[in-house]
Protein backbone atom coordinates (compact mmCIF):
# COMPACT_ATOMS: atom_id res chain seq x y z
CA UNK A 1 0.00 0.00 0.00
CA UNK A 2 1.25 3.15 -1.18
CA UNK A 3 0.41 6.11 1.32
CA UNK A 4 1.17 10.00 0.94
CA UNK A 5 0.44 12.98 2.66
CA UNK A 6 -1.23 15.45 0.05
CA UNK A 7 -1.09 19.69 0.93
CA UNK A 8 -3.43 21.77 -1.26
CA UNK A 9 -2.50 25.34 -1.36
CA UNK A 10 -6.15 26.42 -2.74
CA UNK A 11 -6.39 30.14 -3.68
CA UNK A 12 -9.70 31.73 -3.24
CA UNK A 13 -11.20 35.58 -2.38
CA UNK A 14 -10.53 35.82 0.87
CA UNK A 15 -6.41 34.70 0.29
CA UNK A 16 -5.06 31.18 0.83
CA UNK A 17 -5.28 28.61 2.95
CA UNK A 18 -3.56 25.17 3.26
CA UNK A 19 -5.74 21.65 3.57
CA UNK A 20 -4.38 18.43 4.32
CA UNK A 21 -5.63 14.72 3.47
CA UNK A 22 -4.05 11.61 4.21
CA UNK A 23 -4.72 8.82 1.11
CA UNK A 24 -4.45 5.25 1.39
CA UNK A 25 -3.65 4.38 -2.28
CA UNK A 26 -4.25 0.42 -3.43
CA UNK A 27 -4.26 -1.29 -6.69
CA UNK A 28 -7.19 -0.60 -8.95
CA UNK A 29 -6.81 2.76 -8.27
CA UNK A 30 -9.34 2.66 -5.39
CA UNK A 31 -8.56 6.20 -2.81
CA UNK A 32 -10.42 6.79 0.28
CA UNK A 33 -9.15 9.45 2.87
CA UNK A 34 -10.01 11.65 5.67
CA UNK A 35 -9.32 15.28 6.31
CA UNK A 36 -7.19 16.03 9.29
CA UNK A 37 -7.15 19.89 10.41
CA UNK A 38 -3.58 21.29 11.34
CA UNK A 39 -2.81 22.29 14.57
CA UNK A 40 -2.81 26.07 13.21
CA UNK A 41 -3.12 27.09 9.85
CA UNK A 42 -0.13 29.84 10.12
CA UNK A 43 1.86 26.99 11.97
CA UNK A 44 0.55 24.86 9.15
CA UNK A 45 1.87 27.00 6.73
CA UNK A 46 5.12 27.69 7.65
CA UNK A 47 6.63 24.58 9.06
CA UNK A 48 4.98 22.74 5.64
CA UNK A 49 5.59 25.30 2.79
CA UNK A 50 8.80 23.66 1.47
CA UNK A 51 7.47 20.16 1.43
CA UNK A 52 4.27 20.82 -0.04
CA UNK A 53 5.74 22.93 -3.07
CA UNK A 54 8.22 20.48 -3.28
CA UNK A 55 5.33 17.27 -3.74
CA UNK A 56 3.79 19.69 -6.60
CA UNK A 57 7.48 20.06 -8.23
CA UNK A 58 8.27 16.67 -8.25
CA UNK A 59 4.59 14.44 -8.88
CA UNK A 60 2.46 16.52 -11.13
CA UNK A 61 1.01 13.36 -13.42
CA UNK A 62 0.89 11.37 -9.49
CA UNK A 63 -1.39 14.48 -7.68
CA UNK A 64 -3.72 15.06 -10.95
CA UNK A 65 -4.35 11.15 -10.10
CA UNK A 66 -5.35 11.22 -6.70
CA UNK A 67 -6.82 14.21 -7.21
CA UNK A 68 -9.35 12.72 -10.12
CA UNK A 69 -10.22 9.04 -8.03
CA UNK A 70 -10.86 11.10 -5.02
CA UNK A 71 -14.09 10.05 -3.14
CA UNK A 72 -14.61 12.22 -0.11
CA UNK A 73 -16.64 10.60 3.08
CA UNK A 74 -17.43 13.18 5.71
CA UNK A 75 -18.56 12.25 9.45
CA UNK A 76 -22.12 14.08 10.20
CA UNK A 77 -22.07 17.18 10.38
CA UNK A 78 -25.18 19.07 12.36
CA UNK A 79 -24.89 22.11 10.16
CA UNK A 80 -26.82 20.68 7.25
CA UNK A 81 -29.95 23.27 7.04
CA UNK A 82 -27.98 25.27 4.41
CA UNK A 83 -27.87 22.78 2.04
CA UNK A 84 -29.73 22.31 -1.56
CA UNK A 85 -31.31 19.15 -0.33
CA UNK A 86 -33.62 17.25 -2.99
CA UNK A 87 -36.01 15.81 -0.75
CA UNK A 88 -37.46 15.86 2.83
CA UNK A 89 -37.57 13.15 5.34
CA UNK A 90 -39.65 10.01 4.25
CA UNK A 91 -40.36 12.03 0.78
CA UNK A 92 -40.59 10.89 -2.87
CA UNK A 93 -37.99 12.68 -4.98
CA UNK A 94 -36.97 12.83 -8.44
CA UNK A 95 -33.44 14.73 -9.73
CA UNK A 96 -32.16 14.82 -13.57
CA UNK A 97 -29.23 16.60 -15.16
CA UNK A 98 -29.97 18.94 -17.62
CA UNK A 99 -29.52 17.20 -21.37
CA UNK A 100 -26.15 17.16 -22.22
CA UNK A 101 -24.89 16.56 -18.37
CA UNK A 102 -24.39 13.83 -16.34
CA UNK A 103 -24.01 13.33 -12.02
CA UNK A 104 -20.50 14.42 -10.77
CA UNK A 105 -21.36 14.61 -7.50
CA UNK A 106 -23.73 13.66 -4.03
CA UNK A 107 -24.10 14.21 -0.87
CA UNK A 108 -26.87 12.60 2.01
CA UNK A 109 -27.24 13.05 5.94
CA UNK A 110 -28.88 10.52 7.82
CA UNK A 111 -31.64 10.99 10.77
CA UNK A 112 -32.68 7.92 12.67
CA UNK A 113 -35.62 10.12 13.89
CA UNK A 114 -37.13 10.65 11.03
CA UNK A 115 -37.99 7.37 9.80
CA UNK A 116 -34.22 6.32 9.23
CA UNK A 117 -34.06 8.29 6.07
CA UNK A 118 -31.73 10.34 4.49
CA UNK A 119 -31.48 13.78 2.69
CA UNK A 120 -30.06 14.06 -0.46
CA UNK A 121 -28.31 16.46 -2.62
CA UNK A 122 -27.16 16.05 -6.40
CA UNK A 123 -24.63 18.14 -8.86
CA UNK A 124 -24.45 17.86 -12.36
CA UNK A 125 -21.55 18.54 -15.03
CA UNK A 126 -21.64 18.93 -18.72
CA UNK A 127 -20.08 15.89 -20.76
CA UNK A 128 -17.14 16.54 -22.83
CA UNK A 129 -17.17 18.08 -25.94
CA UNK A 130 -15.87 14.86 -27.71
CA UNK A 131 -18.42 12.83 -25.78
CA UNK A 132 -21.24 14.49 -28.22
CA UNK A 133 -24.70 14.66 -27.43
CA UNK A 134 -26.69 11.93 -25.59
CA UNK A 135 -29.06 10.00 -28.19
CA UNK A 136 -31.65 8.74 -25.67
CA UNK A 137 -32.31 8.66 -21.81
CA UNK A 138 -33.97 6.81 -20.09
CA UNK A 139 -35.36 5.53 -16.61
CA UNK A 140 -33.93 2.03 -15.63
CA UNK A 141 -34.56 -0.63 -13.62
CA UNK A 142 -36.26 0.04 -10.21
CA UNK A 143 -33.58 -1.39 -6.94
CA UNK A 144 -36.43 -2.41 -4.26
CA UNK A 145 -35.96 -1.40 -0.94
CA UNK A 146 -34.59 -2.93 1.96
CA UNK A 147 -32.47 -5.29 0.35
CA UNK A 148 -28.69 -5.30 -1.18
CA UNK A 149 -28.95 -4.57 -5.21
CA UNK A 150 -25.93 -3.55 -8.26
CA UNK A 151 -27.52 -1.63 -10.70
CA UNK A 152 -25.36 -0.28 -14.23
CA UNK A 153 -27.15 1.42 -16.54
CA UNK A 154 -27.92 -0.43 -19.53
CA UNK A 155 -26.72 0.23 -23.00
CA UNK A 156 -23.45 1.84 -21.80
CA UNK A 157 -25.48 4.66 -20.28
CA UNK A 158 -23.90 7.32 -17.83
CA UNK A 159 -25.77 8.33 -14.80
CA UNK A 160 -27.94 11.80 -15.29
CA UNK A 161 -30.61 11.50 -13.03
CA UNK A 162 -31.86 9.82 -9.61
CA UNK A 163 -35.17 9.11 -8.32
CA UNK A 164 -36.17 7.75 -5.18
CA UNK A 165 -39.41 6.51 -3.51
CA UNK A 166 -39.12 5.49 1.04
CA UNK A 167 -41.30 3.10 2.34
CA UNK A 168 -42.27 3.49 5.72
CA UNK A 169 -42.55 -0.55 6.65
CA UNK A 170 -38.54 -1.39 6.20
CA UNK A 171 -37.11 2.38 6.52
CA UNK A 172 -35.88 1.95 3.11
CA UNK A 173 -35.83 3.44 -0.29
CA UNK A 174 -35.83 2.48 -3.54
CA UNK A 175 -34.04 3.38 -6.19
CA UNK A 176 -33.50 3.99 -10.18
CA UNK A 177 -31.12 5.54 -12.37
CA UNK A 178 -31.82 7.96 -15.11
CA UNK A 179 -29.70 6.89 -17.99
CA UNK A 180 -28.20 8.70 -21.13
CA UNK A 181 -26.51 7.08 -24.02
CA UNK A 182 -23.61 8.69 -26.02
CA UNK A 183 -23.97 7.57 -29.91
CA UNK A 184 -21.73 4.03 -29.83
CA UNK A 185 -19.17 4.77 -26.86
CA UNK A 186 -18.05 1.89 -24.42
CA UNK A 187 -17.32 2.12 -21.11
CA UNK A 188 -13.29 0.48 -19.96
CA UNK A 189 -11.44 1.23 -17.19
CA UNK A 190 -13.80 0.60 -14.48
CA UNK A 191 -13.71 1.05 -10.93
CA UNK A 192 -15.96 1.11 -7.91
CA UNK A 193 -15.25 3.89 -5.27
CA UNK A 194 -14.82 2.56 -1.23
CA UNK A 195 -18.03 2.58 0.87
CA UNK A 196 -19.92 5.82 0.92
CA UNK A 197 -20.36 6.51 3.83
CA UNK A 198 -17.69 4.73 5.13
CA UNK A 199 -19.91 4.27 8.03
CA UNK A 200 -23.48 3.34 8.67
CA UNK A 201 -25.49 6.48 9.64
CA UNK A 202 -22.21 9.04 8.72
CA UNK A 203 -22.92 11.99 5.98
CA UNK A 204 -21.60 10.53 2.62
CA UNK A 205 -20.37 12.45 -0.02
CA UNK A 206 -18.73 11.35 -3.16
CA UNK A 207 -17.11 13.98 -5.81
CA UNK A 208 -15.91 12.99 -9.07
CA UNK A 209 -13.79 16.10 -11.00
CA UNK A 210 -13.49 16.20 -14.55
CA UNK A 211 -11.25 14.04 -15.29
CA UNK A 212 -12.67 11.60 -17.79
CA UNK A 213 -14.58 9.52 -15.04
CA UNK A 214 -18.70 8.86 -14.98
CA UNK A 215 -20.62 7.94 -12.87
CA UNK A 216 -22.23 4.47 -14.45
CA UNK A 217 -24.34 2.85 -11.64
CA UNK A 218 -24.16 1.58 -8.05
CA UNK A 219 -23.38 -1.36 -5.77
CA UNK A 220 -25.33 -1.31 -2.02
CA UNK A 221 -25.52 -3.43 1.17
CA UNK A 222 -28.28 -2.46 3.65
CA UNK A 223 -27.87 -3.16 7.41
CA UNK A 224 -31.29 -4.57 8.61
CA UNK A 225 -30.27 -3.53 11.87
CA UNK A 226 -29.07 -0.20 11.31
CA UNK A 227 -31.59 0.86 8.60
CA UNK A 228 -29.09 2.35 6.39
CA UNK A 229 -27.25 2.12 2.90
CA UNK A 230 -23.94 2.11 1.66
CA UNK A 231 -22.80 2.84 -1.27
CA UNK A 232 -20.16 2.01 -3.85
CA UNK A 233 -20.46 3.91 -7.07
CA UNK A 234 -19.18 2.44 -10.42
CA UNK A 235 -16.83 4.81 -12.25
CA UNK A 236 -15.75 4.64 -15.98
CA UNK A 237 -14.07 5.86 -19.08
CA UNK A 238 -15.79 6.31 -21.99
CA UNK A 239 -13.82 5.71 -25.19
CA UNK A 240 -13.41 8.77 -27.23
CA UNK A 241 -14.49 6.22 -30.54
CA UNK A 242 -17.43 4.46 -31.53
CA UNK A 243 -17.47 0.58 -30.39
CA UNK A 244 -19.38 -2.40 -31.61
CA UNK A 245 -20.66 -3.65 -27.75
CA UNK A 246 -23.98 -2.78 -27.12
CA UNK A 247 -23.75 -3.39 -23.79
CA UNK A 248 -20.94 -3.40 -21.28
Amino acid sequence: MLCLRVYLKISSDCGFFPMSRKLHITPGYKTSGQQKAPRSLTEAAVTEHSRRTDFFNMNPSLVALVLSLLATVAPQSHDHHDMAWVNGYRQSFNFQCAHGEVLVATRSYFSEKDGSDRLWSFECQATPEGLGEPSDCWWDDINRAGIEWTSTCTRNGLVAGVQSKYFESVLDREWQFYCCYYKRRCPYSCMKTNDIPEYYREEGELVIPSYGYFIRGAQTTFSGVLRDRQWKYILCRMTDFDCEFENL
